[in-house]
């Protein structure tokens, strides 16, 4: 189930970012599949958790495959697919050399990694694929906000899952103690 969930948001984010016009929040710029992409760091992790390190990386590249294809399906020009696949491979190999190296609780091994796996995505595929340098989308001056939007936002979904984590995880060590 835990890969199932970690393909499905992946391909759903590809979708949604397709299907949906980006949310403009005062000056941030956040594609709606980013929504998506910040639960895709968090059922890695639980992948990971379950399936070991060496066997996460398998479902990564499928994941990327799948991405690549879908994104293609959904007819994104070459350089967002390459600029989607390159922030996608950078973002999760990050993500799962932190989360496999942190000697903390789950749930904080989850917030930091997925931060910084967060902005690895966002500053990586914002430069690459939306900027001049990529597809052009936005001009140089609105390249930090848009990083900065999705940086918010990822950086919001990983703190709610680590919570969620967290307690339920004291829950669990409560009724194992009683």
């Amino acid at each position: 189930m835990r890969i199932l969930l970690y393909l499905i948001s992946i391909i759903a984010a590809n979708v949604v970012t397709a299907a949906f016009a980006p949310l403009t929040l005062g000056v941030f710029i956040v594609p709606m599949g980013t929504l998506l992409i910040g639960a895709t760091f968090i059922f890695r992790d639980l992948v990971q958790n379950k399936y070991g390190r060496k066997k996460t990386y398998m479902f990564i590249g499928t994941a990327l495959f799948l991405s690549a294809v879908v994104s293609a399906l959904l007819g994104d020009t070459l350089i967002i697919v390459l600029a989607s696949a390159i922030s996608f491979a950078i973002a999760e190999t990050t993500d799962t050399e932190i989360y496999t190296r942190l000697n903390l609780p789950m749930s904080l091994r989850v917030l930091y990694s997925g931060i910084v796996g967060g902005l690895l995505d966002s500053a990586i595929f914002v430069v690459i694929g939306l900027s001049p340098l990529g597809a052009n989308f936005l001009p140089w001056e609105a390249v930090p906000a848009a990083i900065l939007g999705q940086v918010i936002v990822k950086t919001i979904i990983q703190g709610i899952a680590a919570l969620i984590i967290h307690q339920t995880n004291n829950m669990t060590n409560k009724t194992v103690s009683n």
